[in-house]
């Protein structure tokens, strides 16, 4: 498989969750885990740029797949618009949903990249955050859109 942009090989055993392997065996603890039975999301990676929750997904299923963590927003470093928007709206309080959270939106503005609220916030159904209300995480999706979108019309008309 390929991680965050690296070729990833290893022998695990066939009942290992892509949770677990991302954190004990790579060392790619953004990845947080949380509920064990895909209730919370807190464990939201993407699997060919679709989110899916890790706790509930072998790592011998993503063989040959490309899996992006939270740690893969970040390129060459320069934080992914999601990640600034977090900062600079507070999308996050004590951040263990975060990680889950950034990697969905960052789905979302791949498929939509200007989604409205309703939008943002059906993508991030799936995930639980007890500690924001969401109102700030909407708000840093909405940053992240606007903000990245601004950026793409000052390349092209550069």
């Amino acid at each position: 498989m390929t991680v965050n942009g690296q070729d990833v090989e290893a022998d695990v055993e066939p009942r290992t969750l892509l949770v677990h392997f991302l954190r004990d065996h790579l060392g790619l603890t953004g990845t947080h885990w949380g509920c064990d039975t895909s209730n919370c999301g807190t464990c939201v990676v993407a699997i060919d740029g679709e989110p899916v929750k890790s706790c509930t997904t072998l790592a011998a299923m993503t063989a040959g797949h490309d899996v992006r963590t939270v740690e893969g927003l970040e390129q060459d470093g320069v934080l992914d618009p999601v990640q600034e928007g977090f900062m600079q709206c507070h999308g996050l309080q004590c951040g263990f949903c975060t990680p889950g959270m950034m990697i969905t939106a960052r789905a979302l503005l791949d498929r939509d990249p200007d989604p409205d609220e309703a939008t943002i916030r059906k993508a991030i159904s799936g995930q639980i955050c007890r500690c924001t209300g969401y109102t700030t995480i909407v708000r840093s999706v909405r940053w992240a859109a606007e903000n990245a979108h601004s950026e793409r019309n000052a390349e092209a008309t550069s």
